[in-house]
């Protein structure tokens, strides 16, 4: 059997009384793209500082390739290539330069460094601006950078926080498309952390986390199907009073989540007549979609996405 090439186990983080990780465990295959998916205040960035052993846990293990984050640090950091949120590139130094000195960081041998460089500019579609300053570049470019800095040094597992932060639609779809090229064609592991759901929909697995647990962990497609089909969302003026009536004239059981009655069924839209035709002066409006990855956490913790980091 193939070692993991992430591997968390019970793991924990306390700053003081404030639990931020809360007995987190989690397998990650080699080659294969994991979105770390919750709001603010959820554990990601703790879980990605432990990852890039910038902090030590509290309790638990984390293991990259076998190597653990406390015991083998410099085995891990030589294993990972690391993507912060904010730019950790040499703006002043062009495209090369950035690259190069990273390499030599590492102690790569001058002509293994070069070779490599060579490889990543061509790889990211670099190799025209090698001599450009990086202060100069476009984000979408700039990000390319990050990603060739972060594996010319021979990285396995490539570890992102937030990597689209700053990017615009069309950039943002760009570097997403990279990461999978780099799954297809080169087996890189990619670990990355996000708030965008659309983002964590190009992932194999999605690990939806929530302070500081991980609530669920699938392929988007399975975490959305075991909804049961479809979901509406009805907007009233006392969503507690509509739900008891639901359950009680219908026998429909519904949550409230933010002022709203949800309901979720298989074919929701079948119910939208009945629902008018019983509460024609009650319903403001009704909403019908398939489930997404913020139903998903909806479900599981009974607040939407957007509002669950404010709390």
């Amino acid at each position: 059997m193939s070692v993991p090439a992430v591997e968390l186990r019970d793991l924990r983080q306390r700053y003081g009384d404030r639990v931020a990780l809360d007995g987190v465990s989690l397998t990650v295959a080699p080659g294969e793209i994991v979105a770390l998916l919750g709001p603010n205040g959820s554990g990601k960035s703790t879980l990605f500082k432990i990852l890039a052993t910038l902090l030590e846990p509290t309790e638990g293990s984390a293991r990259i390739f076998g190597h653990d984050v406390r015991r083998d640090a410099d085995a891990v950091r030589r294993q990972m290539g690391v993507v912060f949120q904010q730019p950790s590139i040499d703006k002043l130094l062009s495209v090369e330069e950035n690259l190069l000195h990273h390499g030599a960081l590492y102690g790569l041998a001058r002509a293994t460094l070069r070779t490599r460089v060579a490889a990543m500019l061509e790889r990211f579609g670099l190799t025209e601006r090698r001599g450009e300053r990086v202060g100069r570049l476009s984000g979408g470019l700039a990000r390319r950078v990050e990603l060739a800095k972060a594996l010319v040094v021979g990285a396995e597992v490539l570890l992102l926080d937030e990597p689209s932060t700053g990017l615009d639609p069309l950039a943002r779809r760009e570097f997403l498309a990279h990461l999978g090229e780099l799954r297809d064609r080169d087996g890189i592991t990619v670990l990355l952390t996000t708030h965008h759901l659309d983002e964590a929909e190009r992932a194999d697995r999605v690990a939806i986390l929530d302070r500081g647990r991980v609530v669920t962990l699938g392929a988007p497609e399975e975490l959305k199907a075991a909804l049961g089909g479809e979901v509406l969302v009805i907007q009233v003026a006392s969503a507690e009073r509509l739900r008891e009536r639901l359950r009680l004239r219908l026998g429909l059981e519904a949550t409230v989540v933010d002022g709203a009655v949800r309901l979720e069924a298989p074919r929701a839209h079948e119910i939208v007549p009945r629902l008018v035709d019983a509460f024609p002066d009650e319903i403001r409006s009704i909403t019908y979609g398939k489930p997404t990855l913020e139903d998903v956490f909806v479900h599981l913790t009974g607040r939407r996405f957007a509002a669950a980091g404010t709390s």
